[in-house]
Parts: structure tokens; C-alpha cells; sequence
């Protein structure tokens, strides 16, 4: 059936089945992260070499399954770390146990408080040895501190120190901990020991479709390597290590500010998730960050963690629209509002090339009638019969893309938005106008779905086209009822996004469509006096 399609209407099936192919396709079979070990492989390939002593000698010693056993040990609370933003516990092994987030917008699904580490598998700053009687001495010794609480103020930090008397070795954790959430963390020994700190295992607040949630790594030249959860093998050792990262949808546990020298680990646990560690040293310092991927917070503790918030494949594209769009907030102070004046200037930007569509598309429907005669004339002779009618578009200055190109340029917008409102927990909570109060989630009545739908059924109805084949037609005619049961299920601010900008579409439709009556018209005009004239 496709062969009886005109060019332009071939491209348009193809970008709407893409369309209705990537939603489908990544709900059910969300993108694979690359395989571990090729990324290792990639990642240290410029790198000093790591010996394969050193390789094969913590997965022998320590495998992952026992480190998850002595994570799940229930402990007793050591410290409690309060903040107006999160409170942080820390418990007799020296781990972060407990962080909760106090603001209500990061509630879970239940109405409980957020709880950003996890119950299962490793937790932060836990410690592993090489030496597993180290290890079995050190799951039975707690740590002592020398505070068991803190209050920090606005701008505060407070320093809590940590001590492990083990059999001829002492351990002593130095944590500073800041309002925003992120600490310093000085470990030192009082003897040489082979040790790894856990980052510990990604929150799991929130729990949506198409969102990717494990572990990345972000080293050398900006290069980004995320391991999925339930699709890691093997194991991954990396140099040069930017920040470490244990993610889900919204919220992060990051470790960074380590030497280009410490190896960061990455392997899998037993449910092919990923678990990720640092080899520590006698006096080991590093930084670290428990909580939302806020942009801007994560800018004001150190720009390099803004990389941990990742929109997947439209990363390029997404993260300079998602900037805008904060600069647009800090004009209106909302978040719908900055949509849709973000939806204007991209329609401003797009608008000599839609301008330039629209007319090739008009004059397109004015040349059809012909093109038809042509086709009719040379259907024994296809070769013939596509020469001729681009001949004819030709001298008509019809471009038969033309009016596919604007949609084209769109879709990368359209996934790039559709990125970063389901990764940006800036936008989580945000309200728009009455209905809507929360732009991060689906409509609750469907209303800006079926608007959606309406406007772009109207859009197509005014829109010209060339169908020669009723069942062309009719499947054109179903796809805004189908694009609008896909919309029911996607933020309230991507549907925003397409309404808005089919409103523009339409008015900018409806110009260029009165513009060529009004020419028409006049053609007719001059055409009768020209034959009046011949009269006299």
C-alpha cells in the first residue's frame, strides 16, 4: 500500500509509526545499558593498565553476595545527622542507614516520607577488607562516635568522628556534614590494609515506566557509563573517575572529589544489579552527596554532579532545553507558564521553516488535480511518472518534503522534553493552573490529553492535503485518536508542550491557508477581467 503513497505522505507515516514504535518499543523493552565489560575496557583503554592481580583478587576474597548479607544485619543508630531538608542516621557499622527527605512533594506513592537508602544490598560508607578476618571482626565491633546528635542550621556543617577498634587496627571515619545534603569523609587506618568503601545501593522512592534506575560512572574526557539494573555482568574497573553515581529516577547517592588514581569498581550482585565501590587508601578522602538531582543544588556543591541527572539518548538536546526552561522559571515562577513560553520560542525559532512547509504544502493541494493527470498518463511507466511530477514540482516551486522537515526538527524536541520531565525532580510537585498540580505526573481528568487530540484533529483537518487512496485518508484520520490514548499516560507538562504547540500550528495554518485564498481570489479576479476584456 505504501507504494501508492506521494513522497510527503510516505515521511509522515514513517514519523508517526516512529513515533508510535519508540513509545511502545521503550516501554517494553527499555534501552540496554552497554555491556560492563566493554565499558570497563573503554573507560581505562587510555588508562595505566590494572594488573590481574589485582583484578581477581577482591571477587575471590569478598564476593558481593556475602557484602549484601552483612548489609541487610540489623544495627543499632549511632548518630542522627537533622537538617531542614533530611535526616541522616548512621548506624553502630559506621554506614549511612537512614536519610530521609522532610519535603512532602518527595513523598512516595504510599504518603510515606522519602527514605533515599535502601533497605536491601550495600549501604554508604560501608567497608569491606581484603583480609575476610578483618571482615568478620569488623561485623561484630561497633563504631563508637563522639556525638550522637546533630542539629544543622540553614548554611551549617558539623563534623562527626567515627572509631572502629579492631585487633591491631584502628578505623576512623571523618565526616562533615552540610545542609545541602553532601559531606566530606576522611578515612584513615592506623595500619596498612587492602579496603573498599561501598557508595551504596540507588533509593527506590519511585518506581515509573520507561525511567532507567542503577549505577553511573562518569570519568575522563565527559564519558558516561550506566549500568542498569538486572542487566550488569561481570565486572568494571575504572580510573580517572569524575563522581560515582547510584540513581533512580529522582534521587541520587554520589561519592566524588577522590584522586584520578582510585579505582572505582563496579560489578554485580545477585540479582544482576550493579554494586559500586572505591579502593580506599591509608588516608583516604573524598566527597559525597545523598538526595534529589536538583540542578541547582547539585551546581552549588560542585558543577560536575549536574551529569548525574541524564536524559538518555536526546542528552544533548535535553539538557540546554532543560536550562532554558530554569531560566524561564525564574522569570514566571511557574513551571507551566515557562513550557509554554519555551514552547513559543521554539516555534519562533522553527517558524521560516514551517512558514516555508506550509506554502510548499498549499501549492502541493493547487498542483494535484495535474499531478494526478500525470500519473494517470504514465502509471504503465513508474520511472517516467516520478520523473514528470517532480518535474512539475519543480516548476511549481513545490518542495514535496517541505512540510514534512518542521515535524521532522520537532521529535528530537518533543523526546528531549519528554526526558526531562520525567528525570527533573525540579519540576516534581510543580503546579500549574487548577486541575494540574503536578507537572511531572499524567493529567488525573485526561483534559489536556483530549485537548490535545482535539487541536490536532482540527490542525489536520485545515491542514491541505493529496490523498488519492480513502484508506490513506482514513488512517490519518485515526491518528490523533491514537496519539491522544498515548498522552493519557505522560506528564501533564509534555502534554502541555504538544497542545500548546498545535495552537500555534493551527494559527499559523490558518494564516498561510488565507493567505493563499486571498491570492486566488485575486488570480480569479484577473483572470474574469482579462476575459472581459477580450470581450470589448
Amino acid at each position: 500500500m505504501l507504494d501508492k503513497f506521494t513522497p510527503n505522505q510516505r515521511l509522515l507515516v514513517a514519523v508517526a509509526l516512529s513515533f508510535l514504535f519508540f513509545i511502545g518499543y521503550t516501554t517494553l523493552f527499555p534501552p540496554k545499558a552497554p555491556n560492563a565489560e566493554a565499558n570497563a575496557t573503554q573507560a581505562v583503554a587510555s588508562k595505566t593498565p590494572v594488573e590481574q592481580k589485582n583484578v581477581s583478587t577482591e571477587p575471590q576474597d569478598a564476593p558481593v553476595e556475602s557484602v549484601s548479607n552483612i548489609q541487610s544485619t540489623t544495627t543499632d543508630t549511632l548518630t542522627t545527622v537533622s537538617a531542614q531538608e533530611y535526616t541522616l542516621k548512621i548506624d553502630t557499622l559506621g554506614r549511612i542507614s537512614s536519610a530521609v527527605l522532610r519535603d512532602k512533594k518527595h513523598n512516595g506513592k504510599d504518603g510515606k516520607l522519602a527514605e533515599l537508602v535502601s533497605t536491601d544490598g550495600a549501604k554508604p560508607l560501608f567497608i569491606r577488607f581484603g583480609d575476610e578476618a578483618l571482615n568478620v571482626a569488623a561485623a561484630k565491633t561497633p563504631y563508637s562516635t563522639d556525638i550522637n546528635n546533630v542539629a544543622l542550621g540553614e548554611n551549617g556543617k558539623a563534623v562527626v568522628t567515627l572509631t572502629q577498634n579492631l585487633p591491631e587496627l584502628t578505623i576512623t571515619k571523618s565526616l562533615t556534614f552540610y545542609a545541602d545534603g553532601h559531606y566530606d569523609a576522611k578515612i584513615s587506618l592506623s595500619n596498612e590494609k587492602r579496603y573498599f568503601v561501598y557508595l551504596g545501593q540507588h533509593p527506590q522512592v519511585v518506581e515509573e515506566m520507561m525511567t532507567v534506575k542503577g549505577g553511573m560512572i562518569y570519568a575522563g574526557d565527559n564519558l558516561t557509563t550506566i549500568f542498569k539494573d538486572k542487566d550488569v555482568e561481570g565486572r568494571s574497573i575504572f580510573t580517572d573517575v569524575h563522581f560515582a553515581s547510584s540513581f533512580d529516577q529522582y534521587y541520587a547517592s554520589i561519592m566524588y572529589g577522590f584522586s584520578k588514581e582510585t579505582q572505582v569498581y563496579v560489578e554485580r550482585d545477585i540479582n544482576n544489579n550493579p554494586v559500586t565501590y572505591l579502593e580506599g587508601g591509608n588516608n583516604f578522602t573524598f566527597n559525597g552527596y545523598i538526595g534529589p538531582k536538583e540542578y541547582k543544588t547539585l551546581e552549588s556543591i560542585n558543577p560536575v554532579l549536574t551529569h548525574s541527572i541524564e536524559y538518555g539518548w536526546f542528552t544533548f538536546v535535553a539538557a540546554p532545553i532543560f536550562k532554558v526552561l530554569m531560566w524561564l522559571n525564574g522569570i514566571f515562577g511557574n513551571w507551566g507558564w515557562s513550557i509554554i513560553a519555551l514552547t513559543i520560542i521554539i516555534r519562533i525559532f522553527l517558524y521560516p521553516l514551517t512558514y516555508k512547509g506550509m506554502v510548499s504544502m498549499q501549492k502541493i493541494k493547487e498542483i494535484a488535480p495535474r499531478i494526478k493527470e500525470v500519473q494517470e498518463k504514465y502509471k504503465g511507466d513508474p520511472q517516467r511518472m516520478n520523473a514528470a511530477v517532480m518535474e512539475m514540482y519543480k516548476k511549481h516551486g513545490a518542495n514535496p518534503l517541505g512540510g514534512c522537515l518542521p515535524l521532522v526538527l520537532q521529535i528530537p524536541v518533543f523526546f528531549a522534553i519528554y526526558r526531562v520531565l520525567l528525570n527533573a525532580v525540579d519540576l516534581q510537585g510543580a503546579p500549574w493552573i487548577l486541575w494540574v498540580n503536578d507537572l511531572s505526573r499524567m493529567d488525573p481528568y485526561y483534559i489536556l490529553p483530549i485537548l490535545m487530540g482535539a487541536t490536532m484533529y482540527y490542525q489536520q483537518k485545515i491542514t491541505p492535503s493529496n490523498f488519492t487512496d480513502p484508506l490513506q485518508e482514513k488512517i490519518f484520520k485515526f491518528l490523533p485518536v491514537i496519539f491522544t490514548f498515548f498522552f493519557f499516560t505522560f506528564p501533564a507538562g509534555l502534554v502541555l508542550y504538544w497542545f500548546v504547540n498545535n495552537i500555534f500550528s493551527i494559527a499559523q495554518q490558518y494564516l498561510v491557508n488565507k493567505q493563499f485564498e486571498a491570492a486566488r481570489a485575486a488570480r480569479h479576479e484577473t483572470h474574469l477581467a482579462e476575459k472581459h476584456h477580450e470581450k470589448d
